[in-house]
């Protein structure tokens, strides 16, 4: 018998692009509704390098989170070549970060000042194995003549693999999982404990052919790319196994129409305004709806080292609507995923 509400520990997205200026007060909102806490991304322009700029950011969020919301940014250090490994750590111990993200430079957006060559980190890398501090990684490698589909399985043969080995006790997150190679590394390192991915509600959802559907869709490019279907089969398959590993992260990435719709349009796609209600489809389409709070609310804190929400929430299998667009105070527009499309189910909030 379908279930038509379910009642789980209120989720947390491990992975969120909330922006700054009119466009974080235009999306934060849509995040801290749904989610108790985030991870969120430090590829502002600036970057978020020291701890002092995540202090200013987080007071920013902050400053922009509407009354009502009992919500935690965690913040996270964009890793350069030029990284104090001291001020890092002194962050870490702080509590002002929760994380550093490695972008390989130029694998995505805001990307151009990321690290270049992991032997530049070395010494930030031996730190963060000492004290204990994630690595979140966008796994992908970037050159040129390496087919994009595949930059993500020659990151993990050529990249992760060697850097888990050198680095015995580094904790890793394989940000945004695409591909049965990523589920299949993640396994195989599972026994650890120190390798963890997430997986984003639009590649359980999309694969590379709806990029193309009818012409191009450009609020479906994202980095890393859809791939093909038996690779979007593998990312449900794990996402709904229950699995410690595994978790959620949106990969929310909020662009102007004007940025998407172009002749070089961005990579992002703009989840958070109805994450739980795709990740729900998801999972009731896989016959998994059991195995959603497992994935949503209690594998990703369980492997940053923190508490579950002890507060729940509801979703009701009522027939939903993405909003058609979302403006900043700016007059930008933003579409949402699946903007004015009608889902199964419903956020309905609190328990």
């Amino acid at each position: 018998m379908p279930t038509d509400r379910l009642v789980l520990r209120r989720p947390d997205d491990w992975h969120v692009h909330l922006r700054d200026g009119a466009m974080l007060k235009a999306v934060l909102s849509f995040t801290a509704h749904q989610f108790g806490r985030a991870i969120i991304m430090p590829n502002l322009k600036p970057p978020v390098t020291r701890t002092a700029d995540a202090v200013a950011y987080r007071e920013r969020i902050m400053a922009a989170l509407p009354a009502g919301h009992a919500f935690t940014p965690l913040m996270t250090a964009y890793l350069t070549d030029g990284t104090d490994a001291d001020d890092l750590a002194q962050g870490f111990e702080d509590g002002v970060f929760a994380a550093a993200k490695l972008y390989p430079a130029n694998a995505t957006t805001n990307s151009a000042h990321g690290v270049t060559d992991l032997g530049k980190i070395a010494p930030v890398l031996e730190r963060m194995a000492e004290i204990g501090m994630p690595l979140l990684i966008h796994g992908e490698v970037t050159d040129a003549h390496v087919d994009i589909f595949d930059r993500e399985a020659v990151f993990l043969e050529r990249t992760l693999g060697p850097l888990l080995e050198r680095y015995a006790a580094l904790r890793v997150v394989l940000e945004h999982a695409t591909t049965a190679e990523a589920v299949a590394f993640v396994r195989e390192h599972a026994a650890s404990g120190r390798v963890g991915a997430t997986i984003t509600a639009h590649h359980l959802l999309i694969n590379r052919s709806h990029l193309f559907a009818g012409g191009i869709r450009p609020h479906l490019y994202c980095l890393p790319i859809a791939k093909r279907e038996t690779h979007r089969v593998a990312l449900v398959e794990a996402a709904t196994s229950g699995e410690g590993p595994f978790f959620l992260g949106t990969d929310t990435a909020p662009h102007t129409v004007t940025a998407k719709e172009s002749a070089c349009g961005c990579a992002g796609c703009f989840t958070a305004a109805n994450a739980m209600e795709l990740y729900a489809e998801a999972f009731e389409e896989a016959g998994a709806l059991d195995k959603l709070e497992a994935f949503a609310s209690l594998n990703g804190p369980r492997f940053y080292g923190l508490p579950a929400n002890e507060d729940k929430v509801v979703l009701e299998r009522t027939p939903s609507t993405a909003p058609d667009i979302v403006l900043t105070a700016d007059g930008e527009a933003v579409l949402p995923f699946r903007s004015g499309e009608t889902t199964r189910w419903t956020f309905a909030g609190a328990a």
